[in-house]
């Protein structure tokens, strides 16, 4: 049978269990949603049981008032049972499907529903047991249901909305047919209202009163879809929030966090296609061929972390963007997604800071027994394009151009000429620096022209 052709309440479950295969798949896909859930069904139950707690404990504080017979100890003895079922459930929660949880939930409707169509034991008189409609007990649901909004999902507050109908119409069938009756109670009442048909019925003790026992009901299950509709609504909001939380980790892994923020809260499409003037930094290990053929594979691994987690350090802290890793080497670009006056700068500072954390990192992996590596860097500056590329499907925002192909020439170019880094004469104007060169403490030397490979003109440099 197809979903168009299904009857309407099939649809309606079918529509509800589409909802939470939903909501799993999308936690399952993502660690933040997941946490999100995790720590919003945790703190809420605790809060549900602190609420719940504090509810009956005024109830305990209320019967008294209600009932000052010493039969009301049969009830605050229930209510302590319902506070301790209210720590167990805190105790067994967990997030997700549970049927120990669900099963004690139904247990705590149940055993309300059975105490409210059951007559006291310790009750003196004796009375039908339709009698106890008229103490209005059905209003003592709308404490538990309160209470599980702020613990369960949506769809467990409407399913003990369901419960409560279910079970309610259970027990006021099982009244009117098999409770105790006293027929000359109702006589009585006729006689006593004899032309008063509507107030002595109303008033017979014997009277289940049908039509208000179906009004608890119908409305206990419009509040409980109301507060259902509003669980979906606040999940909805907790699902974007994740979702923003993961996009945001995300861009955390490209950019420095403090553009991060930026780009979070800007109109602007990062994504559209445009051109302008950006540093561009390569750099790669020397030699990691053979690095990676004469250790484990363990050994090569953990290299590439730290080298990745200091390479990602220099560029973070001097303003950079992370483009991509490249095996052993990486891309990062200076200016992007939005241009600084001090672009060719930073991406100078973040070159030379990552030569001093490869100094360190050799220190320390001399200390393991481990051979040093050599890290070359080669950073141009120039006019680049850049945006979304790709299909719809597979989306990844590219720098490329010339200015890209000249930097990744430079980083390559270290091993011809015997140094750490390579620099463009272009960067170093951009940068300012190219008149510290008379400075004992300027770590650049100016080299002659030098040929890049693929490009027919020759280039001013700068080494390190």
């Amino acid at each position: 049978m197809s979903a168009l052709r299904m009857p309407s309440p099939f649809r309606f479950i079918a529509r509800l269990r589409q909802l939470r295969d939903d909501e799993r798949q999308q936690a399952s896909s993502n660690q933040f949603l997941a946490q999100a859930l995790e720590n919003e069904k945790m703190e809420g139950h605790r809060l549900a049981v602190i609420a719940r707690t504090v509810a009956m404990s005024i109830v305990a504080l209320l019967l008294p008032f209600l009932n000052p017979s010493l039969s009301v100890l049969y009830y605050e003895a229930w209510v302590a049972v319902f506070i301790a079922l209210g720590w167990l459930q805190l105790r067994l929660a967990r997030v997700g499907y549970s049927r120990t949880e669900l099963g004690l939930i139904f247990l705590d409707v149940s055993l309300l529903t059975l105490l409210f169509i059951t007559p006291n034991p310790f009750f003196s008189e004796d009375v039908p047991t339709a009698f106890i409609y008229r103490f209005d007990n059905f209003i003592y649901f709308f404490i538990f249901l309160a209470a599980a909004t702020l613990a369960y999902s949506w769809r467990t507050v409407w399913a003990i909305g369901t419960w409560v109908g279910v079970l309610w119409l259970a027990g006021f069938i099982y009244v009117a047919v098999f409770g105790q009756k006293i027929p000359e109670l109702s006589e009585a009442t006729a006689i006593a209202f004899e032309g008063h048909s509507i107030v002595g019925s109303e008033l017979d003790p014997n009277s289940v009163r049908p039509s208000v026992r179906i009004q608890e009901i119908v409305v206990f299950l419009i509040v409980a879809a109301m507060l259902a509709l509003k669980g979906w609504r606040s999940n909805q909001l907790l699902m974007r929030q994740a979702n923003l939380a993961a996009e945001r980790a995300n861009l955390s892994r490209y950019f420095p966090s403090s553009l991060v923020d930026v780009l979070a809260s800007t109109d602007r499409d990062i994504g559209a296609v445009r051109t302008q003037e950006v540093a561009v930094l390569f750099t790669d290990i020397v030699g990691f061929t053979q690095f990676a053929e004469h250790h484990s594979p363990e050994e090569v691994m953990d290299l590439l972390r730290h080298y990745h987690a200091f390479v990602e350090r220099s560029i973070f802290q001097n303003g950079g963007t992370l483009d991509k890793y490249l095996g052993d080497g990486v891309m990062a670009t200076f200016g992007t997604p939005e241009t600084k006056s001090g672009d060719a700068a930073n991406a100078l500072k973040a070159a030379l800071q990552l030569i001093d954390e490869t100094e360190a990192f050799n220190k320390d992996l001399q200390s393991r027994g481990i051979e040093p590596i050599k890290v070359s860097v080669g950073v141009h500056f120039g006019p680049v394009i850049l945006g979304d590329i790709g299909p719809s499907r597979r989306l990844e925002f590219a720098v490329v151009g010339d200015t890209v192909n000249v930097a990744s020439r430079l980083e390559a170019s270290t091993r011809e000429l015997g140094c750490k880094c390579v620099v463009s004469e272009e960067l170093m104007r951009r940068a300012g620096l190219d008149e510290n060169a008379s400075n004992p403490d300027f770590k650049f030397s100016a080299k002659n022209q030098i040929k890049l490979r693929g490009r027919e003109t020759s280039i001013n440099v700068w080494t390190v």
